[in-house]
């Protein structure tokens, strides 16, 4: 092959070698829903919500946040929360569950999008602009970077926040949520982060 020809494939070769690669369904992130069944040293063996068995562990210095129960009468203006919830008939967007962060989250995961906990679910992550009593409970008007939404928190909605937790609290009947694990080579799933229940389900 000549010298011009060689160069010709590198200017071509070597600028796809620098874009970016397509993840693959390997290394997307993995929600986990479910109660911890058993230890297998580090391991934790999760039952998830579909009755699926889902081996996780955690990743160095990951930490774990208790969740408990909060009320809407701590939910102000200028609170910042994740709401999943499910669109009405006439546009509206109804609660299905609110999360309200604590301060130093405040930003996490901003803005509008599809979330898994039931179909067609969204979640909206922003802060509280204004709130309206309504004859089915509040209506939060919630702003995020890219717009706002009006959404119906009826009285039934789960209301939660998160405190510091500890590993100690992860054990056998523990209910538990990762909102991102990572699968691993092994089949595992680590988690950088975790979520349990203080004497409840994780509503997300």
């Amino acid at each position: 092959m000549s010298n011009l020809a060689l160069r010709l494939l590198a200017c071509i070769v070597v600028p796809l070698a620098l874009l970016p690669q397509p993840s693959t369904a390997q290394d997307k992130p993995v929600r986990v829903r479910g109660t911890i069944e058993r230890l297998e040293g580090s391991v934790y063996v999760v039952k998830a919500r579909d009755g699926t068995e889902l081996k996780v562990t955690l990743a160095d210095n990951a930490p774990v946040s208790a969740v408990v129960k909060a009320s809407l009468a701590d939910v102000k203006p200028g609170s910042y929360v994740g709401i999943a919830s499910l669109p009405q008939a006439d546009g509206a967007q109804k609660a299905l569950e609110l999360l309200l962060f604590p301060e130093a989250m405040r930003g996490v995961a901003e803005g509008h999008y599809a979330w898994d906990l039931q179909p067609s679910s969204m979640m909206t992550n922003g802060n509280v602009e204004q709130t309206v009593t309504a004859k089915d409970g509040q209506v939060l008007t919630v702003k995020y970077k890219d717009g706002e939404k009006q959404i119906a928190v009826p009285p039934e909605a789960p209301i939660v926040t998160f405190v510091p937790g500890d590993r100690a609290e992860l054990k056998p009947g523990a209910a538990i949520f990762i909102a991102a694990a990572r699968p691993q080579p092994d089949g595992t799933l680590q988690a950088p982060r975790i979520a349990v229940g203080r004497g409840i389900v994780p509503p997300m």
